[in-house]
């Protein structure tokens, strides 16, 4: 064991001078927080963590997660150190072009997820080890590096108690206590008796250790991969910048790189440069796992023309119908299934059906995890509730993760219950989200076929559905590529274009008939794609019309009408007459139809609008 002990020292060591090595290189960048965790990751990298770098997609690597994302010179040491990287490249840290980018990324073959916001890490390391124990069913291993200012964050308590709930015996946090945040002490400093205390009324196994005794890391990595059913937590007391008389446990070293001077001290310091190359053990064979039926021809659901159904409740069915297809589609709930009818899923698959109850960060960061292990996976909620999950949503596209959200009870349409429970921001909240897509069906066939359009599309794909029952107005053959819109009214002598989505396409109908009495032919654009949008059809639109009404169950700020707008300007062409009709004032309770006329989005809104531009 001392000769053992003496190579994890030396490999910490030169993972501290690499730290130090590359920041300094970049001139910016946070050695401090990397150097107190060294000797955390030297022994996990050379005595525990069971990964082949040159095959990182091998189904039986572990995960290793690196939450404390700041910290992303220690992993790119790591690497090197693993011989993933070379010395050439780590020094091309924070360099454009770059793989080694400030904050970890999956540019990167062996980083599964973008860290860098704070307490995501341990939420997403929920999700991947929940596929491995009741979808895969592989012995890996997930390995969660936190450090200790994030432990404020509400989400890391949203995953303790799921992972103990969900006896997740596979999943091992390793919290880096060194004491010292952004700007001074964090909350706790070193009280790592309190750290203890808290995990294990989570129902986790937590060990208190030295964060730099080689041997006490070795014992507890040793202990908690003896963990059953019980998800460990080491709680490791550390110093920042250790190993450094001139940065260690220091403040204002927070996110600073040493100068050249400084750094050429501190390297002599800790002995010099090296150059050590270790080979992690190779994962387990590759046995046990479950096995996975084919896929088979997808047969959605179809309802009858004229008929109500809520999308609601078409979401659900044509999810199930997907599950049917798909053995790699999951459906992950927030407490709401029997809402958004994700329990017309669970019923069937109960295997592929996962709560998160009222935790919306970890209902997505278990989306996040599940894709990791190239699932399908849709997660489902109120849409008001999604934002509480927004920062996992945007760092989910940074992580280029491939997920599937739907939320519904969107807008005043709900009715009585509320503005507390009314989306009216969500459609600007998704757009917004780099790379995203963003559909809102009308009716029940519509919305099946669109479930099916959502399985295979790429990044953050967020369906809107509705409370309230509308008529079916599309055939069950109809198709709605994503991108796409449907004219639902036209005619050779359209006077207005009138531009709907979801529970709007009726009051744009209804108003239609109405102008059309009056003798003003209006054209009714469904449009279902809000991201991206059918720039084409409303180009011939504003082309053939004298101007545009686009109303909508949403603030005006963000949502249809700003992207029609933005898709009529990109084509470069003179903008129309456009007339947005939006949720203009602050909503109470009040029947959908009540709410609709007193916002100013019901036909007769829509009516009045089309005549003053006709």
């Amino acid at each position: 064991m001392a000769s053992k002990t003496a190579q994890w020292h030396e490999l910490a060591q030169q993972l501290r001078v690499d730290s130090i090595r590359s920041t300094t290189a970049a001139g910016s960048g946070h050695p401090t927080s990397s150097m107190s965790a060294a000797d955390l990751a030297a022994v996990l990298l050379d005595g525990h963590l069971r990964y082949d770098f040159d095959h990182p997609e091998n189904p039986n690597n572990d995960h290793l997660i690196l939450s404390k994302g700041h910290a992303a010179p220690l992993l790119y040491s790591v690497y090197k150190a693993a011989g993933a990287v070379s010395d050439d490249e780590l020094l091309t840290l924070r360099k454009l072009g770059s793989r080694l980018e400030g904050h970890p990324t999956p540019d990167l073959p062996w980083v599964d997820v973008a860290t860098g916001s704070l307490g995501q890490g341990l939420p997403i390391g929920v999700g991947v080890a929940l596929a491995g124990k009741r979808l895969d069913r592989l012995p890996y291993r997930v390995w969660v590096i936190c450090g200790d200012s994030e432990m404020a964050e509400g989400s890391v308590w949203e995953a303790m108690g799921r992972a103990a709930d969900e006896k997740l015996g596979n999943l091992i946090a390793i919290v880096d206590v060194n004491r010292l945040g952004q700007r001074g002490p964090t909350a706790l400093q070193w009280h790592t008796e309190v750290y203890e205390a808290r995990a294990r009324a989570f129902g986790w196994r937590a060990i208190v250790i030295d964060g730099h005794n080689l041997d006490e890391i070795d014992a507890a990595y040793k202990h908690a991969e003896q963990g059953g059913d019980v998800p460990t937590m080491i709680v490791a007391k550390t110093k920042k910048g250790a190993g450094v008389s001139l940065v260690e446990d220091q403040e204002n070293w927070h996110g600073k790189a040493l100068s050249k001077e400084q750094a050429d001290a501190a390297i002599k310091e800790l002995g010099g440069v090296r150059h050590l190359t270790v080979t992690p053990s190779a994962p387990p064979a590759a046995n046990g796992a479950a096995a996975k039926p084919a896929a088979c021809p997808l047969k959605l659901p179809t309802w009858e023309l004229g008929k109500k159904v809520a999308t609601r409740q078409a979401f659900g069915d044509a999810l199930k119908a997907l599950g049917e297809s798909r053995p790699d589609v999951v459906a992950i709930d927030a407490e709401v299934g029997n809402s958004t009818f994700t329990e017309i899923f669970q019923e069937a698959f109960p295997d592929r059906f996962f709560q998160s109850y009222i935790a919306e960060q970890q209902m997505v960061a278990t989306a996040v995890g599940m894709s990791v292990r190239h699932y399908t996976p849709f997660a489902a909620t109120f849409a008001a509730f999604l934002s509480r999950a927004y920062d996992f949503i945007r760092m989910s596209a940074i992580s280029k993760a491939n997920i599937r959200l739907c939320g519904s009870h969107a807008g005043v349409s709900i009715g009585e219950d509320g503005p507390s429970q009314m989306a009216l921001e969500d459609l600007a909240m998704m757009r917004s989200v780099g790379g995203s897509t963003v559909l809102y069906p009308c009716d029940a066939n519509q919305t099946a076929r669109l479930v099916a359009e959502m399985a295979d599309q790429k990044g953050i794909v967020y369906m809107r559905t509705t409370r309230a029952a509308t008529p079916v107005v599309y055939g069950a053959d109809d198709a709605f590529p994503i991108g796409g819109s449907k004219v639902l009214k036209s005619s050779g002598s359209d006077a207005v274009t009138i531009v709907a989505a979801g529970i709007t396409v009726p009051e744009a109908m209804t108003a239609a008939d109405e102008l059309g009495k009056a003798g003003i032919n209006a054209r009714v654009i469904d449009l279902y794609s809000v991201k991206p949008v059918d720039t084409a059809t409303l180009s011939k639109a504003a082309a053939e019309t004298k101007g545009i009404v686009v109303v909508e169950d949403h603030w005006p700020e963000g949502g249809l009408g700003a992207a029609v707008l933005e898709g009529l300007a990109s084509t470069g062409n003179p903008l129309p007459k456009v007339t947005l009709l939006g949720v203009s004032k602050l909503p109470g309770s009040g029947t959908p139809a009540e709410l609709l006329d007193a916002c100013g989005i019901s036909a007769k809104h829509i009516v009045g609008a089309a005549k003053k531009l006709a």
